[in-house]
């Protein structure tokens, strides 16, 4: 690999990795604010960042590059949570943070050619969908306190569910409305952040 290359890498390499250990720290803290406790953690609102990392560094280098970066971020970011998270939520994050980002550069690379908005959207909606299931079965199912019942009363319905699993609906839809909300920097980021061959074109 080009040195160059490798060197403008350990930007998107420190960047992933920053973003997995946060929402590590922060998803074990719901939300206190506006009743949320029972609905959201921190790390609905910081792990979406991830996406627009991937989709960024997708479009500068492409998806083999892309998923180095995933690769080397991953395991980074696996081994700085077991500092600031439990092992079990360090396991589950890297095997969700894993399977949704490479899932993420599969759609962004097929739909790349499409209208602009169409790959990260895409991609930030199906990679949230498998990480969200995975991580918080992974990291929660069976636990005591993560499992205990939750009665959920919304439009004249209530149900009842595990902690855990009300989290990750709710998660879910907060990642879907962030993966609107990152159009914004990544549709800003375009003119600037273009694709290599065609950087390296107009040099």
């Amino acid at each position: 690999m080009d040195r160059r290359i490798s060197q403008a890498l350990i930007v998107p390499v420190l960047a992933m990795a920053s973003v997995v250990v946060l929402s590590n720290f922060a998803v074990q803290h719901p939300i206190n604010a506006f009743g949320l406790r029972d609905y959201l953690t921190w790390g609905a609102l910081t792990y979406p960042l991830a996406f627009l990392v991937n989709d960024l560094t997708n479009r500068r280098f492409g998806p083999a590059l892309t998923r180095r970066v995933i690769y080397v971020g991953f395991a980074l970011a696996v081994v700085l949570s077991f500092w600031l998270a439990t092992p079990r939520i360090a396991l589950a994050s890297g095997t969700a943070f894993l399977v949704g980002q490479l899932l993420d550069i599969f759609v962004f690379n097929r739909l790349r050619r499409q209208d602009w908005w169409h790959a990260p959207l895409a991609g930030s909606l199906l990679g949230s969908a498998i990480d969200t299931a995975i991580f918080f079965s992974v990291a929660f199912a069976g636990d005591a306190d993560m499992s205990a019942p939750v009665t959920y009363a919304h439009l004249g319905a209530e149900v009842i569910a595990p902690l855990w699993v009300g989290l990750a609906v709710f998660d879910f839809v907060v990642k879907v409305s962030m993966a609107l909300l990152m159009l914004v920097p990544y549709g800003a980021l375009m003119s600037r952040i273009r694709p290599m061959e065609t950087a390296h074109a107009t040099h």
